[in-house]
């Protein structure tokens, strides 16, 4: 149904206009997605690590490489709301689907390099705690907060410290009026506060974006595919030509077609094409392939049969029962795709779709 909406122009037939939109509304339903997301209002990159987090899950095309780097099929990212100097955060957790399972939530806090000492200092590690805020009107009382993760850090070091908050996340989509935010504290050893300068955290206000503090959740939304073999895609970048087919043709060829054997042949999916390109930020399209050819008699290895088809086949062959056709050419292998996107709010998400290429033909 894409490949007739998408390789003919509105104008081919009266119904050209209505084929497209219901063909682009099924695969909304096939990527999970009521309405497609709006572009980003202005210039946005992508949290660098939502970026490498597709590289080393996806080939350039999204086909997956690494099945078990993903916990789930989704990842969200977050940034923080509050922009405060302060380390008091706040993430808007609307976009979560009330069917995803919460896996994993971390917080990710980028530590800067230490400001110049005046003096040597009594310690060289403090205490870095993270704190669920239980009332945001005295979030640092006792009765105010919640303990999540606590370590011990070098006050010499920078780059990404991730604390695990997973508890705390679930809670929250259970009931989105407990979210009031998170508290981070820094302590010396002897429990004040620690010598100046200090370990210090770039803030949702005054750093540079791809250091802001930023939630990430790994997630489940239960979706599963076929029963058919999945893994990594070898050499799955290296696909042929992503040429999209016609859906017409010249009778004769579409006679030689049927007397092929049963093989695999491209079939691209574009998102410019679709529309899609302006939330899609990772692939630009990929390569579905798609499955045609005949099974005849006697089916060989290379089709591989299942015995289900090579008895239909014979049956078929020797008409030993009316009604019967030959078996079928369709995939018996079947690759994921992942796709890296804005959602409405502006987020960037991860998602893993089951059962998207095509890896093998067969007769079936």
């Amino acid at each position: 149904l894409l490949a007739l909406a998408l390789a003919r122009p509105a104008s081919a037939a009266p119904d050209g206009a209505s084929r497209r939109a219901e063909a682009l509304k099924r695969l909304l339903e096939v990527f999970g997605i009521e309405d497609p997301p709006a572009p980003p209002a202005h210039v946005k990159q992508p949290p660098q690590y939502m970026v490498d987090l597709f590289n080393a899950v996806a080939n350039a095309d999204g086909v997956t490489k690494n099945p078990g780097v993903l916990e789930g099929n989704t990842v969200r990212s977050f940034l923080d709301k509050t922009h405060s100097e302060k380390m008091h955060f706040l993430f808007v957790l609307s976009s979560v689907a009330k069917n995803e399972k919460i896996l994993t939530a971390e917080l990710h806090l980028f530590r800067l390099w230490p400001r110049a000492s005046d003096g040597p200092r009594r310690h060289h590690f403090c205490q870095v705690s993270v704190y669920q805020v239980l009332d945001k009107t005295r979030p640092e009382a006792p009765e105010g907060r919640k303990l999540l993760a606590t370590r011990l850090l070098a006050l010499q070091g920078s780059g990404w410290e991730v604390f695990a908050i997973t508890q705390a996340v679930r809670d929250w989509t259970e009931d989105e009026s407990s979210n009031q935010g998170l508290l981070v504290s820094v302590q010396s050893l002897g429990g004040g506060p620690p010598d100046a300068p200090g370990v210090r955290f770039a803030s949702g206000r005054d750093h540079h974006e791809s250091k802001k503090p930023m939630l990430v959740l790994f997630t489940d939304d239960g979706r599963r595919g076929a029963s058919l073999p999945t893994g990594a895609f070898p050499g799955a970048s290296r696909g042929l030509p992503m040429t999209l087919p016609r859906a017409s043709g010249p009778r004769s060829t579409r006679s030689l077609d049927r007397l092929q054997p049963c093989q695999r042949h491209p079939l691209s999916v574009d998102f410019e094409e679709i529309g899609w390109s302006g939330w899609i930020i990772s692939p630009r399209g990929y390569n579905a392939y798609h499955c045609k050819g005949a099974c005849p008699f006697p089916l060989g290895e290379n089709m591989r049969p299942t015995n289900h088809a090579t008895v239909q086949s014979i049956i078929n062959a020797l008409k030993l029962s009316e009604g019967v056709s030959s078996p079928c050419c369709v995939p018996d292998k079947l690759y994921s795709i992942n796709l890296l996107y804005f959602d409405d709010d502006e987020n960037v998400v991860l998602k893993q779709y089951d059962d998207m290429v095509a890896g093998s033909c067969g007769c079936h």
